[in-house]
C-alpha cells in the first residue's frame, strides 16, 4: 500500500526517496514532468481554500483570506521544465552543449511560517529538474506538510508517476533532521531559516541552498503617488500579518510628504499608534535575547488587535496594520519583526533616507521596495541596498507575479546567492562535447 510519501522514519522516507529518483531519470522524460506539474496543478487548485484553512486552523499565523493568495501564487506560478536552461558553444572544432542535470535526492527543512506553500512549490520545481525531495517540516505545520505531501503525490502518480517524489518523516524532529543531512544519499540540503539553521545546514559539508533572514525596508519619496504607495506598502506589509520573509518590515519617508502619508495610511482603515502606545507594543512584541533583541514569537503572524490588545490598547475594529512614527533606532525599525506593527521614519531628505535604510536592512541583500517616479533615485537606491528583491513603485511581492511579472518561489536564497530559486538552481552544469570539428554543419 502507498504510503503516498510520509513515512515512520526519516530513513525510510530517504530510501524511498533515493529509489524513485532513480526510477524517475531512467523512465520518465521531460514531457512526462510537464505532465506530473500540470496534474499538481488541476488536482490542488481546486483545494485552495482547504489548504488555507488547515494552515491558519494548524499555526494559527497570518489570514486565511491572503493565504489563498499565496498558495493560488505557489501552484500556478511555480516554474517547470521550461526553465530549465541549455547552453550550446559551437565552432568548426566542434560542438560542445552544457546541459542541467538532477543533484539527485534533496533535503528540505520547511519554515511553519509557509508550510504548504514550500512543500508544494519546491517539489514543483525540484520534480521539474529531475530531483526528489526528502521535507523535514517544522514539527508545528505537521498536519500541514502530510496533507501537502499526501496530495502532491497522489496527483504525480494519477499522471502515471512514480510514487514518492517528496517524502518526509510523519514525526519531524532535530533527530530527523540530522539522519536526512548526513544520509548519504542526500547531495543537496535546502533551508529556510536564520543564521543558527544555515550554520547547521553548512556544516554537513554538502551542498547547502539557504533562504535566510531579512528586514526589508521602503522608502517612500516625494515624487510619488501618496495614495498608491500607502494603499501598496500596506497590503505588501500587512500580507498574511506580515509572515512573508520578502514583506517590507519598516518605511523610510520624506518629511515633506511625510504627514499626507501617514494620513493616508490611517485613511485605509490602520491604527495609528501613539508614542506611549508604540513603547507598549515594542515592550510586548520585542523580546531580549542573548545576541541582543528578536521579534516576540508569541505574536508572529497575528493580527494587529491582537498584539495590541496583549500591549493593553483596546480596540473595537480588526485593522490590517499597526503603525507608528517611530525613531531610526526604535527596534520595529531594527528587527525583523514580523508582525503588522509597521514603524514609519521620518527623513529630512532622500540621502537620509537611502543611509537609514540600507543600515536597517544589515546587509542581509533580501529585499526592499522603494515608491518613486524619479529614476535617479531607484537607480541609485537599488545599487547601495544590493538586496536580491528590489521593487519599485510596487509591494514586494510584485517581483513574484502578485501585482507584477515574476514567478513564484517560496525560497529566496539570500546567505548562499541562488536568489530567487527555480529548477534551476537545483540542477547541476554538465558539458558533452562533440570534438574535431563533430556535428557543426556550416
Amino acid at each position: 500500500m502507498s504510503k503516498l510519501g510520509v513515512f515512520a522514519t526519516a530513513k525510510e522516507a530517504v530510501a524511498a526517496a533515493a529509489a524513485a529518483q532513480r526510477d524517475f531519470v531512467k523512465n520518465y522524460t521531460l514531457e512526462d514532468r510537464e505532465r506530473f506539474i500540470a496534474q499538481i496543478r488541476k488536482e490542488l487548485g481546486p483545494r485552495i481554500q482547504e489548504f488555507a484553512e488547515l494552515e491558519f486552523e494548524e499555526t494559527g499565523y497570518g489570514r486565511v483570506e491572503d493565504k489563498i493568495q499565496k498558495d493560488t501564487g505557489a501552484i500556478m506560478l511555480s516554474s517547470g521544465t521550461e526553465a530549465i536552461p541549455t547552453n550550446v558553444i559551437a565552432s568548426d572544432k566542434g560542438l560542445t552543449v552544457e546541459y542541467y542535470a538532477p543533484f539527485g535526492v534533496i533535503g528540505a527543512v520547511t519554515p511553519v511560517t509557509n508550510p504548504m506553500a514550500t512543500i508544494i512549490a519546491n517539489t514543483i520545481v525540484m520534480m521539474a529538474g529531475g530531483n526528489t525531495v526528502v521535507f523535514n517540516a517544522h514539527p508545528a505545520s505537521v498536519k500541514c506538510a502530510v496533507t501537502a505531501c499526501q496530495a502532491v503525490n497522489q496527483a504525480i502518480i494519477n499522471a502515471g508517476g512514480p510514487e514518492n517524489i517528496c517524502t518526509m518523516p510523519a514525526e519531524p524532529s532535530m533527530e530527523t533532521l540530522d539522519d536526512i543531512m548526513y544520509a548519504p544519499e542526500i547531495s543537496l540540503l535546502v533551508g529556510t531559516g536564520g543564521p543558527g539553521m544555515v550554520k547547521t545546514l553548512m556544516a554537513t559539508g554538502k551542498k547547502v541552498v539557504a533562504a535566510g533572514p531579512g528586514n526589508p525596508p521602503s522608502i517612500i519619496d516625494a515624487t510619488c503617488d501618496i495614495k498608491k504607495a500607502a494603499a501598496g506598502v500596506c497590503a505588501s506589509a500587512t500580507f498574511d500579518n506580515n509572515l512573508l520573509c520578502i514583506a517590507e518590515k519598516e518605511l523610510f519617508v520624506l518629511d515633506e510628504i511625510f504627514d499626507e502619508f501617514m494620513n493616508e495610511l490611517e485613511a485605509l482603515g490602520n491604527y495609528r499608534l501613539t508614542r506611549k502606545q508604540a513603547d507598549a507594543v515594542t515592550a510586548v512584541g520585542i523580546v531580549k535575547t542573548e545576541s541582543g533583541y528578536a521579534t516576540n514569537k508569541k505574536f508572529v503572524g497575528k493580527h494587529a488587535s491582537v498584539i495590541l490588545e496583549a500591549a493593553g490598547i483596546k480596540i473595537d475594529s480588526d485593522p490590517r496594520m499597526a503603525f507608528f512614527e517611530a525613531k531610526n533606532e526604535d527596534l520595529y525599525v531594527q528587527v525583523e519583526q514580523m508582525q503588522p506593527v509597521i514603524p514609519v521614519v521620518r527623513c529630512k531628505d532622500f540621502e537620509e533616507a537611502m543611509e537609514r535604510a540600507v543600515a536597517a536592512e544589515h546587509n542581509c541583500r533580501h529585499s526592499a521596495s522603494i515608491w518613486s517616479k524619479n529614476i535617479d533615485h531607484v537607480t541609485a537606491f537599488g545599487k547601495v541596498i544590493n538586496t536580491t528583491v528590489f521593487v519599485q513603485n510596487g509591494g514586494t511581492m510584485a517581483a513574484f507575479g502578485i501585482g507584477g511579472s515574476g514567478t513564484n518561489s517560496p525560497t529566496i536564497a539570500t546567505p548562499t546567492g541562488e536568489g530567487v530559486t527555480g529548477p534551476q538552481s537545483f540542477l547541476r552544469r554538465r558539458r558533452f562535447c562533440m570534438a574535431d570539428g563533430g556535428n557543426y554543419l556550416l
